[in-house]
């Protein structure tokens, strides 16, 4: 008995869906592992030998990393990996501080019963039980910022805003949490790790208390300790590894 072409259908679109996610996890995997080196041709061929996927997935995987800025489109066809200075990454850790900002004030003007901050102040009461970062509770911790900083986005009610902040943060560098692991491993790690759980206590009493330019203020400079925690893993080979995306970044370029 033949099958419904529906249903032929949804399952062919299904494979191509899951090559296409496959394709673009892996390429994003090898690029952020430092597998090519930064201004390196990236040939399609290869990658279909390598990811087990055929050429159309392995393509628009390329498109998209493209699209989030991982990669350069050649005027002619063919991508290069993308370099970054250090100015750059700086600028989009800036930027990402820019909207959170707004996004902390509009959640201070917007919030409308104090039951809204619920999930926001489980996620940072989790935090705030952890003593100190270590290998064992670094994966619950960034699991836990990336909710609060999520949960902060929320509350701002801004779709537009959303949108916005998730083009920024597709750069691995400029993500909440790019920071967490590098800085488990620095010198000063306990310390800024401290200023971090103050900053989220302080910025949900801030939204609490409808201070909103308070509130924009405290996420501004909490995005610039993640600027400061790269500036200090820099002098440390073993933290800038474990940056991710850090094989994108050219130090030696301001």
């Amino acid at each position: 008995m033949a099958r419904p072409a529906g249903a032929v259908h949804g399952l062919d679109r299904r494979g191509e869906d899951s090559q296409i996610a496959r394709a673009f996890i892996g390429v994003r995997d090898l690029l952020l592992r430092g597998d090519f080196g930064r201004g390196e041709r990236i040939s399609e061929l290869p990658l279909v030998a390598r990811l087990g996927v055929s050429r159309t997935p392995i393509r628009l995987a390329l498109e998209r990393l493209a699209h989030m800025g991982l990669l350069d489109a050649g005027v002619t066809g063919g991508f290069t990996v993308r370099e970054f200075s250090l100015s750059e990454v700086l600028d989009a850790i800036e930027v990402r501080g820019v909207l959170e900002g707004t996004a902390a004030r509009l959640a201070a003007e917007r919030l409308s019963n104090d039951s809204e901050l619920a999930a926001l102040r489980r996620h940072c009461a989790g935090m705030e039980r952890m003593e100190r970062l270590t290998i064992d509770s670094f994966s619950e911790y960034m699991d836990l910022n990336e909710a609060f900083h999520s949960a902060v986005m929320d509350l701002a009610k801004s779709p537009m805003l959303r949108r916005n902040l998730e083009q920024v943060i597709q750069l691995p560098f400029a993500s909440p949490s790019a920071m967490v692991f590098p800085t488990s491993v620095l010198a000063r790690s306990q310390e800024l790790f401290s200023i971090a759980n103050e900053h989220h206590h302080a910025l949900v009493e801030a939204i609490a208390a409808h201070q909103g330019t308070r509130a924009e203020s405290l996420a501004r400079e909490h995005a610039f300790v993640g600027s400061r925690a790269l500036e200090l893993a820099l002098s440390d080979n073993n933290a800038l590894k474990r940056v991710p995306g850090g094989s994108l970044i050219n130090v030696s370029l301001r």
